[in-house]
């Protein structure tokens, strides 16, 4: 398939929003609503040893051209900029970013990166498939946390969901993952009204099982072929319902910007979370701020607009210049993300181009 580049809306100068409040030029990353952002999704491919049918289309897709794609040393210099402003945790994702060949390098160099208030932390959100390949190598390079995506434990059910018959390679990363001695290990399911909501209770025991904190998403409007169904989403409470009819919920607190609400089972230590963006959202707390792999900056998830930083990564612009742009992306950040009003639109890109 020929790589085309996806063209999407960059957004204008950000306003103050705040009358006559002026966007601070240093210290923290904060925004007009108070949010100080502690927290960088890079995505480093759009790319997916998947179709998982909730994020993308079987055939068809506009992957990103080659030539847009951000190398690691500007990677690396947009994460000092932004670990220097006060970024601690950088969390890696794609698309799967295991399909990138330099995957071991990029951890290294990015956990070598030093913020105000010390080393930083990198954690990586993968499909798992070639983990159990790779775990070693990026564990010795830095890799500080560790999420897997799985939303099934049935084969037949797997493959008609990802469109691809790879549940072993799965099971083996997420069994690697446990052997490791990696914690916090956290496993991710997107629940599915009629695909894999019997399986609530069977995914946390196993989640259990090896030593992870299962965490249950609700189904956002994220797909590239903009086909979600609010009819077709678990809900919180309906997930949590499941979990009452097995185990005796007791809420943690100190949830802080962590976007899953966690519960403890029968009072611990064993845990399970729900992110529930759509019935609960939780922007007011949140501190993420994401690089797409094309250079773009997103301050939400579901934002329509981007901070385009390829001419200042590629003109020989100062670091001053990329500190600019992230203030004046956070600076632009909406109070939430609207998903629940008549008004909302969803993103043009879909969840592989934009980066969990």
């Amino acid at each position: 398939m020929t790589a085309v580049p996806v063209s999407i809306q960059t957004a204008p100068p950000a306003s103050t929003g705040l009358g006559a409040a002026r966007m601070p030029s240093t210290g923290a990353l904060l925004d007009t609503h108070g949010r100080v952002h502690r927290d960088l999704r890079i995505s480093l491919t759009d790319r997916c040893s998947l179709r998982c049918t909730y994020c993308m289309p079987e055939q068809g897709n506009e992957w990103l051209a080659r030539e847009s794609i951000l190398s690691t040393d500007e990677i690396v210099r947009i994460a000092q900029v932004a670990a220097d402003a006060g970024i601690t945790t950088f969390r890696l994702t794609g698309g799967e970013p295991l399909l990138r060949r330099d995957i071991v390098d990029v951890v290294r160099r990015l956990a070598a990166i030093q913020s105000p208030d010390g080393p930083v932390q990198v954690a990586m959100t993968t499909n798992g498939i070639v983990l159990a390949e790779h775990l070693d190598a990026l564990i010795d390079a830095g890799l500080s946390r560790l999420n897997i995506s799985i939303d099934t434990l049935q084969r037949d059910r797997f493959a008609a969901l990802t469109r691809r018959d790879r549940l072993d390679d799965v099971l083996r990363g997420v069994a690697a993952a446990a052997a490791s001695g990696l914690r916090p290990l956290k496993l991710n399911t997107v629940a599915m009204r009629g695909v894999n909501d019997d399986e609530i209770v069977d995914l946390v025991s196993f989640a259990t099982e090896h030593g992870a904190e299962l965490r249950f998403i609700e189904q956002m409007p994220l797909d590239a072929g903009h086909t979600w169904s609010r009819s077709e989403m678990v809900t919180r409470d309906e997930i949590l319902a499941a979990l009452s009819e097995r185990w005796s919920l007791t809420a943690v607190p100190g949830r802080g910007g962590a976007p899953a609400e966690r519960w403890m089972l029968d009072g611990g230590p064993a845990t399970v979370g729900v992110i529930a963006s759509v019935t609960a959202p939780f922007c007011g707390a949140c501190d993420r701020l994401r690089l797409t792999a094309d250079g773009q900056l997103r301050n939400c998830l579901f934002s329509t607009h981007e901070f385009d930083l390829l001419p200042t990564l590629r003109s020989g612009a100062p670091d001053v210049s990329i500190d600019d742009a992230l203030r004046r992306c956070i600076w632009a950040k909406l109070p939430g993300h609207a998903i629940n009003d008549p008004s909302f639109l969803q993103p043009d890109r879909g969840m592989n181009a934009i980066g969990g």
